[in-house]
C-alpha cells in the first residue's frame, strides 16, 4: 500500500520527496480508523489537499502531523514456492504403496506454515510414479531427499 508519487528526490525508486497518501492509507499506516482521520482533516490539525473528490496527504505532512518519521508503508513478504513432479520408472505396485504412504504420512507430519503439498499418480501399464510437490523451498528440498533416500532402499 504505497502512496502515489509525485516528483522528487528518487531513493530504491520511491520519490522520497512528495508521496501523496489517500485517507485510508493513512488510517492504515497510524492505525486510526478513517473516519477519525477524516475528522483531523475537517479541524485543520491534518493538512490534505483535495484532488478531485478526493484527499491526499503528503508525506511531509503526514510526518509534520505525527511528529515522527511517517511510518513505511509495509512490504508485502517475500514468497518462494518449488513445483516440480519426479518421475520414477520400473517401479513395482508394492513399492508404490509403501512410497505415496510414507510421503503422505510425511506431509501430514508438518506444521501449516510449511506449505508442503504432494499428489502421486501412478501408471500400472507402464509402472511409472509420478510425485507432483508444491512447497517451501526448505520442506521441498526435504521432502525431495526423503524420496531419494526411500527409492534406493525399494526391490
Amino acid at each position: 500500500m504505497r502512496g502515489q508519487a509525485a516528483e522528487g528526490d528518487w531513493v530504491d525508486g520511491v520519490a522520497r520527496q512528495q508521496l501523496y497518501y489517500s485517507l485510508e492509507q493513512v488510517a492504515d499506516l497510524l492505525g486510526l480508523h478513517v473516519r477519525t482521520v477524516r475528522g483531523y482533516v475537517r479541524d485543520g490539525r491534518l493538512k490534505a489537499a483535495l484532488v478531485g473528490r478526493q484527499y491526499r496527504v503528503t508525506h511531509e505532512d503526514l510526518e509534520a502531523f505525527t511528529g515522527l518519521p511517517a511510518p513505511s508503508p509495509a512490504r508485502p513478504a517475500r514468497h518462494t514456492e518449488v513445483s516440480g513432479i519426479v518421475q520414477i520408472d520400473a517401479i513395482a505396485p508394492g513399492s508404490v504403496d509403501r512410497l505415496t504412504n510414507l510421503l503422505m504420512a510425511a506431509v501430514a507430519g508438518r506444521r501449516s506454515e510449511d506449505r508442503l503439498r504432494v499428489e502421486s499418480v501412478h501408471d500400472r501399464e507402464r509402472a511409472t510414479l509420478k510425485i507432483i510437490v508444491l512447497g517451501g523451498l526448505d520442506t521441498t528440498a526435504e521432502l525431495l531427499r526423503l524420496i531419494d533416500s526411500v527409492i534406493e532402499d525399494l526391490e
